[in-house]
């Protein structure tokens, strides 16, 4: 039952900073919040994984983190809906350049969330 909770109070820190993240005066068509929070996102769950794979973590702590807080901050279904949402408007060039950005951005910033924590 502790996992749950675990997980159940990291999720909804990430949640409530997802949140403040989306409520920064930011308005264009191009879905940046979303991306700079998955980006963050995955940035923090590489320097989790890494520190994991260093140091003495508590396998508690690392539920916590990495799916609690790290999975209540990211958000798959937003990136989702707002390709398409643009795809729907007829912005297909920015839309995969959104996709495209998403996917590779995530991927360099769990890299790099391990290598910072290898240093």
């Amino acid at each position: 039952m502790d996992k749950f909770i675990y997980v159940g109070i990291g999720g909804a820190i990430g949640a409530i900073l997802r949140y403040g993240i989306s409520c920064l005066p930011i308005k264009n068509d191009f879905p940046i919040l979303t991306l700079i929070t998955n980006m963050l996102g995955a940035l923090l769950i590489g320097i989790v994984v890494g520190l994991a794979e260093r140091e003495n973590i508590s396998s508690s702590m690392t539920l916590f983190l990495k799916t609690g807080v790290c999975g209540g901050f990211t958000t798959f279904s937003t990136f989702s809906l707002e390709a398409m949402n643009l795809m729907d408007m007829g912005k297909y060039g920015v839309s995969l350049l959104y996709i495209g950005l998403s996917v590779m951005g995530c991927l360099i910033g769990v890299w790099l969330g391990k290598q910072i924590i290898r240093l």
